[in-house]
């Protein structure tokens, strides 16, 4: 009989960041208040003699390694692409420290969210998926990502 169920965890963290080469006000340094919605599937541990039992994983250590590996190091920071100019951009910042996370991307809400699940699968025990994950940079606007489509 299959189990499979899913559980989400929310996450909250303020980032700036800058869209090098965009035709729009998004070229600028900005930030927003993110939501992240981290969907994780599996089966339920059944073992009445486990500590965790009915659990999927306690949501105590989903909040760990998100926090560890997402909310920790983008918050009150600001995501750069320093494959473009703003390398100098980066260095000038964080030698006046500056919280800069520097990445080969544009750090737009869909190349964030990419990057977000290749960190948090590799950090999930084997008997657990990643499933979804959303990402709200503001109430109206948010990328999703899904296993099943990748």
């Amino acid at each position: 009989m299959k189990r499979k169920i899913r559980i989400t965890k929310q996450f909250n963290f303020e980032t700036a960041h800058a869209l090098y080469g965009y035709d729009g006000l998004c070229k600028n340094v900005h930030g927003h208040s993110y939501k992240l919605d981290v969907t994780v599937i599996g089966n339920p541990i059944n073992d009445t003699n486990h500590k965790k039992n009915g659990m999927l994983i306690d949501f105590s250590e989903l909040k760990k390694i998100v926090k560890k590996k997402i909310v920790s190091v983008f918050d009150h920071s600001i995501i750069l692409n320093v494959t473009s100019p703003h390398k100098d951009l980066a260095d000038n910042l964080e030698e006046k420290g500056h919280k800069v996370v520097r990445v080969n991307y544009q750090p737009t809400c869909e190349l964030m969210i990419l990057d977000f699940s290749k960190i948090i699968s590799d950090e999930l025990p084997s008997n657990i998926k990643l499933y979804s994950l959303k990402l709200r940079e503001t109430e109206t606007s948010y990328s999703e990502w899904y296993a099943e489509d990748n």
